[in-house]
């Protein structure tokens, strides 16, 4: 079978992933939404401005999977597949806005979206993309929002959590896909929030609904569902959000310790112009097609190495001040560079049915073949206790090629981090980094970049 796991719930077709090749197929139950929509015209607008994904309709002989019945398209394959869970806020505020500028476009067209799930958007660099073509059916006049609930779940409150509430998030919507339940978010909003019109109607007044409604009481769900909307009325309702959501922004995270690193660190300007040439050097020399940034903080690094040889980049780190930076990086100066939420020590593992719904980090990342760690290690080594030789281990299993910082106990963001706890890191040394890449890598080049005994290397895995 050539399905992707994380299509097989949808009945009007699936998604194929059949080497580098994307396909996708349309059922005969797809079918009644999807041709009208096609033959109307009304997508190729949304193609043409990198809106939505490319499709191509192919023979069926092209996936030999297909029903006989089946509509079978295909499609430029994403490079990296990443999830709402990972996005930094402005990603998904971004993805938000992408999903109502999608909606209310169509609806003067007569076309609407079936669902508003968050996975049917994806990040080319800091640029979202619409993928989802079973989600576009006819618009029925006066019918109503069907797919509310799960918009304010996927993208209202998630964001409203952050922004209102000062709350990452993350670590939420990963433990709970389906998105933030609203009457889970309305139990939190104080009451200055409530006098926020958008709150009140789709947070608020939504959950007494929801509590009202007995999911055994058939006659009372039907009539909830039937209250329909005057088209008028529906394109309001998206207004209003659109407005709300674009004057969002996460709460405190201009003040974070690593949001502020880039301006604000350790390094004076000829270490970093040091470690800025040695990336060069790196990225010129390995030419890598993905390059995973381990700690990209708002991306610096990121955007040296792209301007030197790396094609991609994937940037990983648990600072929300900085992602957002790194994030407006991207999408100001058209970067491909994709900078991703993760506790390097926790990551992203795979989630939804039998955990393949969604894939783990890591099968996510298995291509590539370039990887950073600039001043990671002691943050892991120390502040998260992982043994010395675990943390290189990991950075050397991620891609053949790579630069590793090592920063030793007498540098000053060490002992900062050793001032309150007692140092029983009695193995984090020179030697014993030393030898745990040695083992495993070929140095290449290797170069002491500050005063304090920064050193970086530049190896190849054995």
């Amino acid at each position: 079978m050539t399905i992707d796991p994380g299509s097989y719930r949808d009945p009007s077709g699936h998604v194929h992933i059949v080497g580098e090749r994307v396909f996708r197929t349309v059922t005969p139950h797809g079918q009644t939404e999807y041709k009208p929509v096609r033959d109307s015209g009304a997508l190729e607008g949304l193609i043409e401005r990198g809106l939505l994904i490319a499709a191509t309709e192919v023979t069926n002989t092209d996936l030999p999977s297909a029903g006989r019945d089946d509509l079978v398209l295909e499609h430029p394959k994403i490079p990296i597949i990443s999830y709402p869970y990972e996005w930094p806020f402005a990603a998904l505020k971004a993805a938000a806005l992408l999903h109502l500028d999608i909606q209310l476009e169509l609806l003067e067209q007569s076309v609407a979206l079936s669902d508003a799930s968050a996975f049917n958007i994806q990040f080319i660099g800091g640029k979202p993309l619409f993928i989802d073509y079973l989600s576009f059916r006819r618009y029925r006049e006066d019918e109503p929002w069907l797919a509310h609930r799960q918009f304010c779940q996927q993208f209202l409150n998630p964001l409203v959590l952050q922004a209102k509430l000062g709350v990452p998030f993350h670590a939420w919507f990963r433990g709970q896909p389906d998105g933030i339940e609203i009457g889970e978010l309305a139990s939190l909003l104080k009451l200055r929030h409530k006098f926020s019109p958008v709150l009140f109607s789709h947070v608020v007044l939504l959950a007494r609904m929801q509590g009202r409604v007995d999911e055994s009481d058939v006659a009372a769900a039907q009539a909830a569902s039937s209250c329909g909307l005057k088209r008028s009325r529906f394109r309001a309702i998206l207004e209003q959000l659109r407005h709300f959501i674009a004057g969002l922004s996460p709460a405190g995270v201009s003040h974070t310790t690593w949001g502020r690193y880039a301006t604000d660190n350790t390094y004076e300007s000829a270490e970093a112009s040091a470690k800025h040439a040695f990336v060069e050097r790196f990225a010129a020399d390995a030419l890598p097609d993905l390059l995973i940034d381990l700690g990209c903080n708002t991306g610096d690094y990121s955007q040296t190495a792209l301007a030197h040889g790396a094609q991609r980049v994937v940037g990983l780190d648990g600072d929300h001040g900085a992602l957002d930076g790194a994030f407006a990086r991207a999408t100001a100066e058209g970067l491909d560079f994709l900078p991703l939420y993760q506790d390097l020590a926790n990551p992203t593992p795979g989630l939804g049915w039998n955990a393949r719904e969604r894939q783990g980090l890591g099968e996510r990342l298995a291509a590539a073949d370039g990887v950073l760690a600039l001043a990671v290690i002691h943050h892991l080594a120390i502040a998260r206790n992982v043994p010395l030789e675990e943390v290189v281990a990991s950075i050397v299993s991620m891609a053949p090629k790579g630069v590793i910082e090592f920063v030793p106990k007498d540098d000053p963001t060490v002992v900062t981090m050793l001032a309150l706890r007692e140092d029983v890191f009695a193995s984090y040394s020179r030697e014993t980094f030393m030898a745990a890449l040695e083992n495993r890598a070929e140095i290449v080049a290797h170069e002491t970049v500050s005063s304090s005994g920064r050193e970086l290397f530049c190896f190849s895995r054995r």
